[in-house]
């Protein structure tokens, strides 16, 4: 019986789906690839097909909640009312997204252990780095920001955002500190706007 093109698709997805919910819910060093096939109905052969090994599997799954995360981001700030108003939402939206469990886990804490530094970075820089760097720009140029280094300030700015993320998350309960942190990076970053 030959496999079309959609049924590899759909294998894909399946195994990318699960993925997110094995690792996301157990982490990486203790999720089973036997269970995940098995919940899957596959073999082990059609996890290294796809992704050629646990890591690969992960580094997709990865770049899955990355985009995820950032057509979050991009959605709420298309609902701005201006420039700041979109910047600042699109901050919330990723912090909010970020701090959830399944995100955290996979995004911050297993993606840079497991793959390395380097690699996360780079995937970072792809997926949502390269985004705050364009907003940035934009709105330096429409006036709205003081002539700063905007590379300097994507770095420093999405440091900060991750580094609250990671203690929003150990957080039994972080709505209020989420909603305090926002606070705090607003009035930050009020500090190089010009408006």
């Amino acid at each position: 019986m030959r496999r079309t093109k959609e049924d590899a698709s759909e294998t894909n997805r399946q195994l990318l789906d699960l993925g997110r919910t094995y690792f996301g819910e157990k982490g990486y060093a203790d999720a089973s690839m036997e269970e995940l096939v098995k919940e899957a109905g596959l073999t082990r052969g059609a996890l290294y097909h796809h992704f050629g090994s646990k890591q690969g599997l992960f580094e997709a799954v990865l770049a899955s909640v990355q985009q995820t995360i950032g057509e979050r981001v991009a959605r709420e700030a298309e609902a701005g009312t201006d420039p700041w108003d979109e910047l600042m939402r699109g901050c919330r939206a990723f912090m909010t997204a970020a701090v959830e469990p399944v995100h955290r886990r996979i995004l911050l804490i297993d993606g840079p252990a497991v793959l390395g530094w380097e690699v996360w970075r780079r995937m970072d820089e792809e997926h949502a780095m390269r985004h705050l760097k364009e907003q940035l720009q934009q709105m330096q140029e429409a006036g709205w920001l003081l002539p700063i280094p905007v590379e300097a300030m994507a770095h420093l700015l999405s440091g900060a955002m991750n580094e609250a993320v990671l203690w929003l998350a150990a957080l039994p309960e972080y709505e209020q500190e989420l909603e305090q942190t926002m606070v705090a990076l607003e009035q930050l970053m009020s500090g190089i706007r010009v408006r």
